[in-house]
């Protein structure tokens, strides 16, 4: 299985303006801010808002450590490339969550490093910055996500699904998948009633492979599997 408007590199075209003849004293010009001013604010970090933030943004991982002396951080992401790591690897801009502070910065560079993602954003200049950054949840936009090949899917696009097998019987949502090492696997919730009576949440474990998934429409939000009810 494979896991970035405004503009999310925090670049700005340059709109070129009609040129007027000025009457005749007017020869102060309006102060304006300089190309170069705005290309040096798009490289720092900054703080964003509810309103800001942008809505297709999407978790992927938790900065969890400063690399070097540079103001290289380091990053746990929540999966591996190809199931949503490898978005951070792809995203101009990341969007960092602590508690309710907020921020973005761009992403300068970035590469892996053993099994966690390294990375130098904008505005993080030295160890203790990037050190200060420690805690903060690293969100990109579902947009800036790499694209894949036919018949891979990002896991965070197959959450909430409906799940339903060959003969129509519907087997629940996805809740989350769970990698065991050799496969993906869907696990999927539905609502049963315990031996009590009582409801409670029950759940089904199934291998996201052919053999059992025939059918994902992300269009229609359906998964339809060869799994019995009774599994």
């Amino acid at each position: 299985m494979s896991e970035r408007d405004s503009d999310s590199s925090g670049r700005a075209k340059a709109k070129s303006q009609p040129v007027t003849r000025a009457s005749f004293g007017a020869f102060v010009s309006k102060p304006v801010e300089r190309s170069a001013d705005k290309a040096a604010a798009a490289q720092e970090m900054c703080d964003e808002s509810t309103e800001s933030w942008p809505g297709d943004a999407i978790e992927v991982g938790a900065i969890v450590d400063a690399y070097g002396l540079k103001g290289w951080v380091k990053v746990a992401a929540h999966a591996d490339a190809g199931q949503g790591g490898d978005a951070l690897l792809n995203a101009k801009r990341w969007w960092l969550e602590k508690g309710r502070e907020r921020k973005s910065a761009p992403c300068l560079q970035s590469k892996i490093h053993g099994d966690s993602i390294v990375a130098h954003l904008g505005g993080v200049a030295d160890r203790d910055v990037a050190l200060a950054l420690r805690g903060y949840r690293v969100y990109v936009r579902r947009g800036d996500f790499p694209a894949l090949e036919a018949d891979e899917y990002y896991w965070v696009d197959l959450l909430g699904l409906d799940v339903v097998n060959e003969a129509g019987v519907e087997l629940g949502k996805v809740a989350d998948l769970i990698d065991n090492g050799a496969q993906s696997v869907l696990r999927i919730e539905y609502p049963a009633t315990g031996k009590d009576g009582k409801p409670v949440t029950g759940e089904r474990l199934i291998p996201f492979v052919g053999v059992y998934v025939k059918t994902v429409d992300q269009t229609a939000k359906k998964i339809v599997v060869d799994w019995d009810a009774d599994y």
